[in-house]
């Protein structure tokens, strides 16, 4: 019997990178999952990948009406989420002199609007007892150059889990914020194509010395979605290979 088995979860970005790993992993530990994206080739293109009970919903984080839709189609279809994975999100690296006012509001539409709205919509579905993960990022630990608007927004992410943790925990509701380092997915490439051409996104900074894995982020989230980690709540759990200390 799978960690999840019988459980009903919600990954938000489940189509790409770490959110596709997750998705994944939780099917194979037995849950029904749900996983979201903005692109429809993308979202059945992960639901195909994946296989297993997992459905595809398209949508938009940062749109309420969308998220609105997205919890009425769980509602009809399960009637409740045992585990939520608040993982959509992104951004780009830009130096402060060039930060404008389209990048910071897009940024933090998707990270913080987009997560807050997400957890508080799912209230109604969360079961006693449920999992909340909330995707933040070594980079709202560390200051990290040409990332403060990104970093800010991960490091709102991480309150946001402190002060959530206390609120829900009447009814036996954990929230934890996840909190990543750098990560060998597309959208980390996508990163590493923006820094100048003498900068190769080097790893040097990484005690490790080497990139982390989706899976290893996704095997901390299923972690942090199971009973293994009851006692665990408010907290971060830092994946870094090191870049932190």
């Amino acid at each position: 019997m799978g960690q999840l088995e019988g459980k009903v979860a919600l990954v938000t970005g489940g189509s790409a990178g770490i959110g596709l790993e997750t998705a994944r992993r939780f099917t194979r530990e037995g849950a029904q999952v749900y996983l979201t994206g903005r692109r429809r080739d993308v979202v059945d293109a992960a639901v195909a990948d994946i296989g297993g009970d997992v459905t595809g919903i398209v949508g938009d984080v940062s749109v309420l009406a969308s998220l609105d839709a997205l919890f009425a189609t769980i509602a009809e279809r399960s009637g409740r989420l045992d585990v939520l994975v608040a993982n959509a999100g992104g951004g780009r690296l830009i130096p402060l002199g060039d930060i404008s006012e389209e990048h910071y509001d897009t940024t933090f539409d998707i990270n913080v609007k987009g997560l807050v709205f997400t957890v508080q919509k799912a209230l109604p579905l969360l079961s006693a007892g449920a999992s909340v993960v909330l995707l933040s990022s070594v980079a709202g630990i560390k200051g990290l150059p040409g990332m403060s608007v990104y970093a800010a927004t991960k490091a709102a992410i991480r309150n946001l889990a402190r002060s959530w943790a206390i609120e829900l925990a009447p009814r036996g509701i954990r929230v934890i914020a996840l909190c990543p380092g750098p990560v060998a997915t597309p959208g980390f490439a996508e990163s590493v194509a923006q820094l100048p051409d003498d900068d190769d996104g080097s790893t040097v900074t990484v005690p490790m010395g080497r990139l982390g894995e989706a899976r290893e982020i996704a095997a901390a989230a299923l972690f942090l979605a199971s009973s293994e980690s009851s006692y665990v709540t408010g907290s971060d759990l830092i994946i870094d290979g090191g870049q932190a200390i």
